[in-house]
Formats: structure tokens, sequence, C-alpha cells
């Protein structure tokens, strides 16, 4: 048996409750196939969309005086509990069908401790919530003292930052119940990212990386296995280009040549080859693939994916 983290994102679960409802149902399948495989599985996802719905619709109706703004730490909270919902639901309908009542399926509201010294709180990068205009932006900006910035042409956002995470505050729980055999869903969208000030936790506006709280998850539970789950079948170097090739098997040296060449996009590969190898550069018995859901059992199998070894 291999203890495997499986790190889905957002961006695959839709727009809406009812389309992401539906595509959880569809990743159950895939997840109910390796869990049949007799592996141990966790799974970590992205709440990409998700949580800027969350955010902008407390902007707006914080705007309209209806309700006050809630922080982004509890926005990220909100759709720990909705995803996980979804996901808790499908795969565990999915295991009963396939006659596996006795596998238990959890949602785990799960905290990711960073470092307030993080060199990300000082280069806020990551955009969340609504569009404004400059001169909306630089309003709000005098009031509350949050970073705007223009995003592409389409407006001016917030941005927060996008700190690494160095723990899991619920870490033991959470091998209490991986080893007992149970499926667990964790570090939804990155985790609730907190800081140790005082004597207690506090949430903190930030986004921690989905792959990056997948990589420490995988670590801190003494995983055999991270599998990244994406778009694309391989990850590819020289992509979109007449060079371009797949990337089937390659190690961790040869992996950190390709990122320092600029061959992974910021924001897409580029973080999901990164947290491979930060998973990897654990232990010599590590592998660390990255592949399409669609294909998620041939990629363990390695008949698809890119691994990463040490």
């Amino acid at each position: 048996m291999s203890k495997i983290v499986v790190a889905l994102g957002g961006n695959a679960l839709g727009d809406n409750a009812q389309e992401q409802l539906e595509k959880a149902q569809m990743a159950s399948r895939a997840i109910a196939d390796l869990i049949e495989a007799g592996n141990n599985l966790v799974l970590a996802h992205g709440n990409g969309p998700q949580v800027g719905q969350i955010r902008l619709a407390f902007e707006q109706a914080s705007q309209a005086g209806t309700v006050p703004l809630i922080p982004f730490a509890e926005c990220t909270a909100m759709s720990q509990g909705y995803i996980g919902y979804h996901l808790q639901q499908a795969i565990d309908e999915e295991l009963v069908a396939r006659g596996h009542e006795d596998i238990p399926v959890v949602a785990m509201l799960t905290q990711v401790v960073v470092d307030p010294a993080d060199p990300a709180f000082s280069n806020p990068t990551k955009p969340i919530g609504g569009y404004y205009s400059e001169d909306e932006a630089q309003q709000i900006m005098h009031k509350t003292g949050d970073v705007y910035r223009e995003d592409s042409g389409r407006g001016w956002r917030r941005v927060v930052p996008s700190p690494k995470p160095v723990d899991i505050y619920e870490k033991m729980t959470l091998r209490t119940l991986i080893n007992d055999n149970q499926v667990v869903i964790a570090c939804g969208g990155g985790g609730v990212p907190v800081v140790y000030s005082g004597k207690r936790y506090h949430g903190v506006d930030a986004v921690v990386d989905k792959d990056f709280a997948a990589a420490k998850l995988a670590h801190l539970v003494g995983a055999d296995v991270l599998l990244i789950l994406t778009a694309v079948d391989r990850v590819f170097v020289n992509f979109g280009t007449p060079e371009q090739r797949e990337l089937v098997s390659i190690t961790r040296a040869q992996a950190q040549s390709y990122i320092e060449g600029g061959q992974f996009a910021a924001g897409s590969m580029l973080p999901k080859v990164q947290a491979a190898c930060d998973f990897v550069a654990g232990g010599t018995d590590r592998i660390a693939i990255i592949g399409s859901l669609e294909r998620a059992a041939d990629a363990l199998a390695g008949t698809s994916g890119t691994r990463i070894t040490y």
C-alpha cells in the first residue's frame, strides 16, 4: 500500500455550486480508482475561483451596508467547507456504490502555519476579490491600507502575500486519521494561513499555494507519493515551440535546471514543479508525479504523467 497525497486544482471544480458538485462527482471516480487499488489517500485541493467569489460577495454586501466585510482568512475557511462538503459527499457516494461502505471519508478544516518574516509579506502578488477603477482602488487603499494593483488591463484588484507553508497545525490529527485508513480531504485552498503571535495563532490575509501546501502535507504525514493533478498529461519544455518536448521522468536536479532556464510559467506549471522538488528532496524513496485527473491511475502506474525523483 502506498500513502499518496493528491493535489487537485480549484479550477478543475467549476465556477458555481452545481458545476462544482458535478465536477466533484467526476473527480471522485478517479480518486476511487486509486483507493480501490489499495492506496491510502489524502486529497488536497485548490480554491481559486471559489474563494474569489466568496470574497467578492462580502465586498459587494459590505459596500451596500448589508453585512460587515469578512477577513480573507475566514473566506478561505468558508471555501474549505464549501468545497470539502462536495468532495466528501461525492467520494463517499462513489465508494459506497462500489461496495466500500467501510471506508470513511472526512473533510478537515486545516490551518497552515506561515512565517510572518516570509519575504512574500513585503511583496503581495496574489490577486483576490473584485475589479475596481484606479480611482476606486486608490480610495480603498487610502482607507484600509490594503494593496491594489492593475490586473492585465481588466481593472485594479487587491493583492495579498503568498508565503510558503512551514507547518500544518492539525498534523497530529491528520496522521491519526490517515493511519486509520480514512480518506482525508485537507489543506483546502492551501489551508487557512495562520501565524503564531504571543500565545496563540491567528489568521492572516494571505494565500498559500495549494501545491506547496500539498507538498508540506505529504512530507508531514510521511507520504510515498505526491500526485499533482492538472489539465495536461505531462509536463513540457519548450512549450508551444517546434522544439516542444514532453518530460516522462526527470530527477530533482534536472527539474531545477529547467526552472532556472525559465521553462515553466509562473502561477501555472512552475509552482507544481517546485512543489514536486520540495517533496522529493526529503528522501530518496519519494516520488512526485504531475499528470491529468483523467489519467490519474495511469500516472501512478507510470504510463502517463511526469515523474520527478530524488
